[in-house]
């Protein structure tokens, strides 16, 4: 194996620590952008995810999703939040900052497709771990499968 390929497998064996450590202190997922319609990707992800931990839709459109209240930002949720799941689009994730550090969450994951530099600088700065362009039922099934979770 060359230096390079040792290189990648350490760097996934780290990711997969931190992953799973993450996931094994999560209790509450704040779901951005979560939509009640199941052929949505946010849908059929906080379905998974509500099999695991408690989620809170975040949505000014709606009342309800997933038979949990939907709040309209996450200034206006009553409870602590572990996690943040985001289905946004990456030019509205600068938006989000300000109520995600003021929500003090764990972490703030972007989806598959949505990354955004500066916003997470910020929210590192803040000391909330930020993960970019991964997808929270992949992960979480993967590393089930791997027997970590």
């Amino acid at each position: 194996m060359d230096e390079k390929a040792t290189i990648t497998v350490i760097k996934v064996q780290e990711m997969d620590d931190v992953l799973t450590a993450l996931f094994r202190s999560v209790e509450t997922i704040a779901v951005i952008g979560l939509s009640p319609d199941p052929s949505k990707a946010s849908f059929g992800v906080a379905q998974y995810l509500q099999s695991h931990y408690r989620i809170i839709p975040i949505n000014p459109n709606y009342a309800e999703v997933l038979g949990e209240t939907c709040y309209p930002d996450l200034s206006a949720v009553p409870i602590s939040i572990d996690l943040i799941d985001v289905f946004q689009r990456s030019e509205r994730i600068a938006h989000l900052v300000p109520e995600a550090i003021a929500a003090g969450p764990i972490c703030f994951w972007m989806q598959l497709g949505i990354a955004h530099r500066e916003s997470a600088s910020l929210l590192s700065q803040a000391g909330i771990t930020v993960i970019e362009n991964r997808c929270t039922k992949i992960d979480h099934q993967r590393l089930i499968g791997l027997g970590r979770l």
